[in-house]
Order: structure tokens, then sequence, then C-alpha cells
């Protein structure tokens, strides 16, 4: 196997040995989500006229999954690395940054699949959920979840301690996933918190996923494609260029 095949596959052992923590737990807290918030206003609301709330709401559990468990693995990984003093043993390696970012964000999107996979099938059980372009659910998937794996590059290398790290994630990566329509349509926002939410890169990319299971979206799946596109092409040449020149990770 070449370098990157490596660390690309012993990230993915990473999180497959702690599966009930990394896998089965956010699976878990999204059918409770379902539950409760199904429970409350599924026979109150209804989205795009016909769509009843709990069918809404399992696209938008499902990318939310997809995205912070992306993150999470990649930003976890660097900097339990870097404060457990293990990060010197791939630094040791010839592993160009390209063998660095594609095995760290693909061993991402493999996690974000993967727990996305999983809550998708826990939660298709309490409503029927028909995939009107599957194809649009995919690309939104895999582009999110390398979105956010890279942004946890960027999170990791920056971060030298776990209070670091949770501060990244409470203060920047929950917000704009809570705040992007995954239990709403923003078109019952008050016009002012829409405007906001079309400066979230984030609703897009739950929007262009659940425009894979409706058909029917909040604005158009190929202007959410080219904002993902182009945030994905941003943050991805930020993280090549920190671990290029090394940012916080060598002497």
């Amino acid at each position: 196997m070449t370098g990157w095949q490596t660390l690309f596959y012993k990230e993915v052992l990473r999180f497959w040995k702690v599966a009930a923590q990394t896998v089965a737990a956010p699976v878990l807290t999204a059918v409770l989500y379902l539950l409760i918030f199904g429970h409350v206003l599924d026979s109150h609301v209804k989205v795009y006229n016909s769509i009843p709330y709990t069918a809404f709401l399992v696209p938008g559990l499902v990318m939310m999954s997809v995205l912070q468990n992306a993150f999470a693995n990649s930003s976890s990984s660097l900097i339990q690395s870097k404060i457990m003093g293990s990060l010197v043993f791939v630094l040791l390696t010839p592993l160009s940054h390209w063998g660095w970012f594609i095995a760290y964000v693909g061993s991402s999107v493999v996690r974000g699949v993967l727990v996305g996979a999983g809550v998708f099938l826990a939660t298709v059980w309490f409503t029927g959920v028909n995939f009107e372009a599957p194809l649009w659910a995919l690309v939104f998937a895999i582009l999110g979840a390398a979105l956010m794996g890279t942004l946890g590059v960027i999170a990791g290398l920056w971060a030298e301690k776990f209070d670091q790290m949770a501060t990244f994630q409470n203060f920047l990566i929950m917000p704009m996933t809570f705040l992007s329509g995954v239990f709403y349509s923003i078109h019952t926002l008050p016009p002012f918190w829409q405007t906001v939410s079309h400066l979230n890169p984030v609703f897009y990319m739950i929007d262009g996923f659940r425009y894979g299971f409706f058909g029917q979206s909040d604005v158009s799946p190929w202007l959410s494609l080219a904002i993902v596109g182009v945030a994905l092409l941003v943050v991805s040449g930020i993280a090549v260029h920190l671990l290029r020149i090394g940012y916080k990770i060598r002497g």
C-alpha cells in the first residue's frame, strides 16, 4: 500500500474500533430527535404543502449526522495525536501534504456517510420516505462530508488542547449545523433570518440533500451545488496549505 492508503486505513480502523461511540451513538441521538420532534410537531406542521413533518425531518437528521461526524473524525484524530505525541510517527514518514489531506478527509467521508446510512436505516421505519433524485442526495452527502472533514483538519491543526477544539465546535460547527434548516424550512422564518440562513453554507448542503428525497427544496439544487463546491475548494486550499507548511505540527 502507498503511504496515503496506509494512513487512510489506519484512520478508518481508529473510529471503527470504537464503533459503539463513533457510529451507534450518533444514530441513537438522531432517532431520539426524530421521536421527540416528530411526535410533537407531525400533526401540526406540513412542509411544501404536502410533506409530513416527520418525513421532512429524516433527511435533515441524516445530513446533520453526516456533517457532524465527518468534522469530528479528522479534528479528533489530529488533536489526540498532537496531545498524546503519536503524531511524530506520521511526521517521520515521507508522506506528502496531499497524502495527509486525502487520508484524513477520505476517512472522514467514510465515517460521515456510514453514520448517515445508519441514521437513515434507523429512522426510515418511522415514515415512508422515497428518493426522487438519489444521485443528488449522494453527491451532497459526499461533498458535505468532505467539506466538514476538511474543516476538521483545519481545526485539528489550529487547536493545541481539547478546550480550543470544543470552542471551535460549539461556537462554529454546531450553530452552522442547527441553524441550517435541519428542523424547518427557511421559508417559515422572518425575512432577516432567511437572509442569515442564505449566508450559511451548511444550509445549502442540507437543502440540496433534501432535494434528493423529495424533488423539492428551498433553493435550486444547482445553486446549492455551486456554493458547496466553491466552499469545498476554498477550505481545501487552506487545509492543504497548512499541511504543506506544517502549521503547528512541525518545529
